[in-house]
């Protein structure tokens, strides 16, 4: 689409280097070690669990490129070295380079601003939002070019845990270290007192670092207890036993090794032979008794008997002293058999939680509420679990009650940091953790599968920590130090000529000038206030984090109900998220509605020269084609779209794939009337400049160039959105869409399409044919053929419908009643019969098709003649024509 033809409100906007190109290499290579390791590239956003973040470095990146423009001057920006916090310059980067670099970014080399990314840039007089903030990510990484900040979220716990990312800045570390330790002399003792356990290699105790429990049921035919194993494996042998197996013998409770697990293997204590494969649980939730053969459906059996029976079946163990001693790593950090010991510990905390009922108010009360997550994905109440603390037994439960009462006794900001670092560690310490046997490391199912799946083989960890183990509250307490530390002073990890740096500390700490609001995004009532709107919005069939985020919110609420808003309700808001919900009947419809209440108010809320950047994540073509249609409606054009650290190739061979692409838009007004014809070839010829370009200059996948493509292609429609005619009918932003992926995939013209091309130009030339048939389905020879061209000397001559060649080769194939008759034939055929004055109504009842309307009015704006619209019977000019 040429210049003269955007909106009147496109054109008086300055355009955004993040519209021009993005550093998509630059960001995916950093994106992809960061994902590895967000603990060390942005330890703030390891504070706490939030899902589905998306890299700190591409939120940077965006930012970056969205806030600066071609009207942005030196008065307008601070530029500063980090580490030594003094004005760029002396090393050949200053203001000037940073104003030059910005008009220098194109979509061949968008990278002259990339090499500001690691520099302390600071923004003035700019404000952005995100109405979706979830964790935070857009507003940390815009707080640190200083800018004003703003970010809502229905969820009180993605509320919570941004607040305080936001606040680390300016948080004391050595306060929360002296808060960190009042806690360890008052608590760590009393939980630590449950984790000890007898040495297997002399008369002293060890760490636990887990327990091991197993669920157990009675035999609905024979009253056989029987374990629900799906196997005896315990976990991988490491240090000296690796290649083996740590096994349970199921004769004697021994945990002893096996060269092959699947084999038969000798207990080496009783010397019963088993095979450890060979479990009582079986595929579909069914167990088998191993004393009388019967078959029975798990969840049946706890319907019948109520929740399942648990026994401790192994203790894996850490011993200091042994480790002091010199001893093999197998023998001071292992597994072992419960001890006597052990059991007595596990009835010692049974007692004391049921007579220290001063602690039962710093556990949840709620019962689970019904949802999709909790009933009908995976009911929890088939497996036992109707209240919250149902997810845990009696230890767990009085350990966490004795840490949250710690807490509550710890005043100020400390208390919150300390609640934070509780809360994630929750998330490991309860029943539905699993063991990862070829790890020999805990997982959460909540932090993996984003769900409750009820476990059979529970792992029950150390709340307070041992030197090892994973999850423990010191670990996340060392996370939540390491993350405001961060957030204090800043760094940058980047890539430089394949090598890995980090820059040193930068001054401006995160969170200044920010601010978030917990409640519904669709109440906000900001207008023309913000220049960006920077978020990751939901996405309508993901995970319901609202009911996932419930498990934290109900042991934050026993702390927060009286501190802050939002934490006074049994449960996390429903009904308001934006997503589909089948538990509440909330539908795809439901959900484009509501997303296009969204669209309208952010469009409201932003400046008219403001821009729309934000993530998405989905597979089909249709949910694109929904996307674009409720930007389309609520006055945003695409500008531009990019992809986020993936390969595409999939996409362009026309397999269906999920993939992640940033998505820029712009508040526009007007719409221009076009054909589809004619914005097919327009989309052509903007994507053969693209691919031309990034092929050359880029170094990208062919997936990620499709992205790219894509987003021109958007870009194009979303400037004629309502108004694009494809056989006198309005084309809708999923037909669009439709055609887009075709076009993509195919990417090649048409003999029709070539034509309109060449007939929009007053001289067309050969080369100009020449170029467009490389990426022609049509062959020069068969074009040639048709009289469609020709060459009068140097001279090319393009074989219009009054072209006498032209005529004679269509008359023929008419009068042959030819079968291979082309659509732009019968409409040079019925343009020769109309001016000559023949009547035309017998070929126009024979071939009267959309392909021939379609194709008359791509010629009519084509030639700017609507002598091709009147041959049809279409009684009114072309300018009356365009604006229907």
């Amino acid at each position: 689409m040429s210049k003269q033809e955007q909106s009147s409100e496109s054109e008086g906007r300055s355009e955004l280097p993040i519209e021009r190109g993005f550093p998509i290499e630059r960001v995916n290579e950093i994106a992809e070690k960061e994902g590895r390791a967000k603990q060390w590239y942005r330890p703030v956003y390891t504070m706490h669990k939030w899902w589905a973040r998306r890299p700190g470095c591409l939120f940077r990146a965006i930012t970056l490129y969205s806030l600066l423009d071609e009207n942005t001057d030196v008065e307008d920006i601070e530029l500063y070295e980090p580490g030594a916090n003094q004005t760029l310059g002396s090393n050949g980067l200053s203001k000037e380079d940073l104003i030059k670099a910005i008009g220098d970014v194109s979509i061949d080399d968008p990278e002259p601003l990339w090499d500001f990314y690691p520099k302390d840039v600071r923004i003035k007089n700019k404000k952005i939002l995100d109405p979706f903030m979830g964790g935070g990510t857009s507003l940390v990484e815009a707080s640190r070019f200083g800018v004003e900040s703003r970010g809502m979220d229905l969820n009180p716990v993605a509320w919570f845990v941004t607040k305080k990312e936001l606040e680390a800045g300016q948080v004391n570390v050595e306060e929360l270290e002296q808060a960190f330790e009042k806690l360890e002399k008052k608590v760590a003792d009393e939980v630590l007192q449950y984790y000890r356990t007898p040495c297997p290699n002399g008369d002293h105790d060890a760490d636990v670092m887990y327990n091991f429990w197993i669920k157990e049921l009675d035999c609905v035919a024979c009253g056989h207890t029987v374990p629900l194993m799906k196997d005896y494996r315990v976990a991988a042998g490491r240090y000296e036993d690796d290649g083996k197996y740590y096994v349970l013998c199921p004769d004697c409770g021994t945990i002893t090794l096996s060269d092959d697990w699947h084999e038969a293997t000798h207990c080496h204590e009783c010397d019963h032979e088993f095979v450890p494969e060979d479990g009582q649980v079986t595929r579909g939730g069914y167990y088998n008794c191993p004393e009388c053969g019967q078959k029975e459906s798990i969840t049946d059996g706890i319907a019948e008997q109520g929740k399942p029976g648990q026994r401790l079946y192994a203790v894996e163990y850490y011993c200091e002293e042994c480790d002091n001693q010199g001893l093999p790593k197998s023998s001071y950090k292992g597994y072992k058999q419960p001890d006597p010991e052990d059991k007595r510990l596990v009835e010692k905390a049974k007692q004391e939680w049921e007579t220290r009922t001063d602690l039962h108010e710093y556990v949840p009360k709620e019962s689970i509420p019904g949802g999709h997550m909790t009933s009908e994905r995976n009911p929890l109440s088939d497996h036992g679990f109707e209240e919250w603390t149902d997810m845990f037994n009696e230890r767990q439960l009085l350990n966490l009650a004795k840490m949250m009462k710690a807490i509550d006794q710890i005043d100020g900001e400390e208390g919150d940091y300390l609640l934070l670092a509780l809360s994630d560690s929750i998330m490991f310490y309860n029943l539905l953790t699993m063991y990862n046997l070829t790890a020999n490391k805990i997982e959460s199912a909540l932090h993996r599968m984003k769900a409750f799946p009820p476990q059979h083989d529970l792992i029950e960890g150390n709340l307070w920590g041992a030197e090892f183990g994973r999850g423990t509250f010191r670990n996340m307490w060392d996370m939540v130090i390491r993350g405001v530390e961060y957030a204090n002073a800043p760094t940058e990890r980047y890539v430089e000529n394949g090598e890995n740096k980090e820059t040193s500390e930068f001054a401006q700490p995160i969170g200044r000038n920010s601010e978030v609001s917990q409640g519904d995004m669709r109440l906000i009532n900001a207008t023309d206030e913000y220049d960006a709107v920077i978020t990751d919005p939901p996405y309508y069939d993901n995970i319901i984090y609202s009911e996932v985020a419930d498990y934290f919110y109900v042991w934050q609420k026993i702390l927060l109900e009286d501190k802050y808003p939002g934490f006074d309700q049994e449960k996390t808001p429903r009904a308001g998220s934006i997503v589909t919900n089948p538990y509440l009947g909330k539908t795809a419809e439901d959900f484009e509605h509501e997303m296009g209440e969204a669209l309208a108010v952010i469009n409201k809320a932003l400046k008219s020269d403001g821009v729309l950047a934000f993530t998405y994540h989905h597979s089909d073509e249709e949910s694109w084609g929904e996307l674009l249609e409720s930007l389309c409606n609520n006055g945003f054009e695409v500008t531009a779209t990019y992809p986020i650290n993936s390969d595409l190739t999939k996409f362009i061979s026309g397999e269906a794939v999920a993939f992640d692409i940033a998505i820029i838009a712009r508040p526009t007004e007007e719409r221009i009337p076009t054909s589809w014809r004619r914005l097919r070839i327009d989309i052509m010829n903007r994507l053969e400049e693209i691919q031309e370009s990034l092929e050359e200059h880029r170094d990208l996948t062919e997936g990620d160039i499709g992205v790219v493509e894509m987003g021109a292609c958007f870009s194009e429609y979303s400037k004629h959105h309502g108004e694009v005619r494809r056989g006198g009918d309005i084309m809708t932003a999923k037909e669009a869409v439709q055609e887009i992926y075709g076009i993509i995939q195919d990417n090649a013209l048409g003999e029709q399409d070539l034509f309109l091309s060449l007939r929009r130009s007053t001289s067309p030339s050969y080369n100009d044919f020449n170029k467009l048939l490389r990426r022609s389905e049509a062959s020069e020879e068969e074009m040639r053929e048709k009289a469609l061209f020709r060459m009068d000397g140097n001279d090319f001559i393009l074989g219009d419908w009054n072209d006498e060649k032209r005529q004679a080769y269509v008359r023929s194939k008419v009068s042959e009643a030819s079968s291979d008759l082309s659509v732009l034939d019968k409409a040079h055929f019925l343009r020769y019969r109309y001016e000559e004055d023949k009547s035309t109504k017998e070929y126009l009842e024979r071939w009267n098709s959309d392909d021939l309307q379609e194709l008359c009015e791509g010629l009519a704006e084509a030639t700017g003649d609507e002598t091709y619209l009147k041959m049809l019977g279409v009684d009114f000019s072309l300018s009356e024509f365009e604006s229907q």
